[in-house]
């Protein structure tokens, strides 16, 4: 009965953003009042649990939200966000230019929303086709699936953040392991899946026809690439030393004190704001004020959509179809890794949203995933790469994929859904081989 009630949410999910083209927020509210009424719940424990969803998944990742989209709109507004993709050219060269631009997707994907990204960034994709021959189609893929991977798996962005908040897993070992799982998901699915599918489905010119755009440099001052990469990584990094510090001097309270305060995601995210306003300002062509005024209207949605994704996740536990499930699951000996990730692929395929996925699944699982033995941070990140692939015609990514690349819609399934499937599948297999040595590496457990 109650995996028939799930379905049926589910279905209306579905339904309400696809068909009838609800924003995702109420559609999540309405989905989790019927689950909570066809579960048996009273009208007072359905409007207690939406209230306390929404108030703990805002109260755990609110503020790191709101920070880092702040940050990515000072990054936008200085250029600083296309003057990376010119650092790392520079760096790497013109050898392999779609590694270049999916490692390009990966950075700035950590501060900037996943769409806006992507259309700031496609015109690059659009010189480098032009300057080395290659097939556009290969920088689209590469460039969107290391969007996507660092979106979904690398703080500070909102949906690993809540993740990691619903799972109280510690940040700084979850940063670390998302890095080292990232790479090779992002490598795989943006640069090698792009080269083989590329001579597999399409002529050498696919997409729009590549402007003659030269790719030189700026007239305009802006924020330099080097600059802008470690205002990205300062807010990583204090999260990290809050834990290198406490395991190289455990016996010095004081150090651990504040690098444990200045470690908190929340004060690291704020300091990477402060030094950001500080240093790019002179880069500013308008005033501080008004980009933190659009970057807050940006944040607002986010907020809502994040909210409501944790309230429909709290409905759900208060049924007890999450206990249900991960039963069943147990039943039919499937881990809870694996279980984490399939559960979430198939919220992230059904409904769209990354982040819904993503809170949602982390909401169903975590009851379940200490007492079945996992490690919380490898649960974490494999419902992290669950979000990243299936893309499908429900999810707003794909159609900004589809319209600012110029690539059909079965050009677009071909390169992007599957590219990103690949980039997940890759990824689940990482955090598998980490979880047979989860008893020995540092901070799995």
């Amino acid at each position: 009965m109650l995996i028939a009630v799930f379905l049926v949410g589910i279905i209306l999910l579905m339904l309400l953003i696809i068909r009838f083209k609800l924003n995702p927020f109420l559609a999540l509210l309405i989905s989790a009042v019927v689950i909570g009424f066809g579960s048996g719940l009273s009208a007072e424990d359905i409007a207690s649990g939406i209230s306390s969803g929404f108030g703990s998944t805002m109260t755990s990742i609110g503020i790191v939200i709101a920070l880092g989209i702040i940050l990515g709109q000072l990054l936008y507004e200085t250029g600083g966000t296309e003057e990376i993709a010119n650092f790392v050219l520079k760096k790497t060269g013109i050898k392999n230019p779609p590694a270049a631009m999916c490692i390009t997707g990966v950075i700035v994907a950590i501060p900037v929303y996943f769409d806006a990204a992507f259309i700031i960034l496609v015109s690059i994709a659009k010189q480098l086709a032009k300057k080395t021959g290659m097939p556009f189609a290969r920088f689209v893929t590469a460039l969107a699936v290391g969007l996507i991977v660092a979106h979904c798996v690398i703080i500070p962005t909102p949906g690993p953040m809540a993740v990691a908040g619903t799972l109280n897993i510690n940040l700084a070992p979850f940063v670390v392991y998302a890095i080292i799982c990232s790479v090779p998901a992002a490598f795989m699915g943006g640069v090698i899946y792009s080269k083989i599918t590329v001579k597999k489905f399409f002529p050498q010119e696919c997409g729009h026809e590549i402007e003659n755009i030269d790719f030189e440099e700026q007239e305009d001052e802006r924020c330099p690439g080097d600059l802008a990469i470690k205002l990205i990584l300062l807010p990583i990094a204090l999260i990290l030393a809050g834990t290198v510090v406490s395991v190289v001097s455990p016996d010095n309270l004081i150090l651990i004190s504040i690098f444990s305060f200045l470690g908190d995601k929340n004060i690291a995210l704020l300091i990477g704001v402060g030094v950001a306003i500080l240093c790019l300002k002179k880069y500013l062509k308008r005033s501080v004020e008004d980009v933190i005024a659009e970057a807050a209207q940006q944040a607002g949605a986010v907020f809502l959509i994040t909210g409501a994704g944790g309230s429909f996740g709290a409905i759900i536990n208060a049924t007890g179809i999450g206990d249900y499930i991960v039963t069943a699951m147990e039943n039919f000996n499937v881990p809870v890794i694996l279980l984490a990730f399939i559960l979430c692929q198939i919220l992230r395929a059904a409904q769209g949203s990354a982040t819904v996925a993503l809170v949602t699944t982390s909401a169903i699982i975590a009851p379940s995933a200490v007492t079945m033995g996992a490690s919380p941070v490898l649960v974490g990140l494999a419902i992290c790469f669950g979000a990243v692939g299936l893309s499908l015609p429900n999810d707003s990514g794909f159609w900004v994929i589809n319209r600012f690349s110029g690539l059909s819609f079965s050009q677009t399934m071909k390169n992007w859904s599957i590219g990103g499937f690949v980039a997940g599948i890759t990824g689940l297999i990482m955090v598998l081989m980490l979880s047979l040595f989860q008893n020995i590496l540092p901070g799995l457990m």
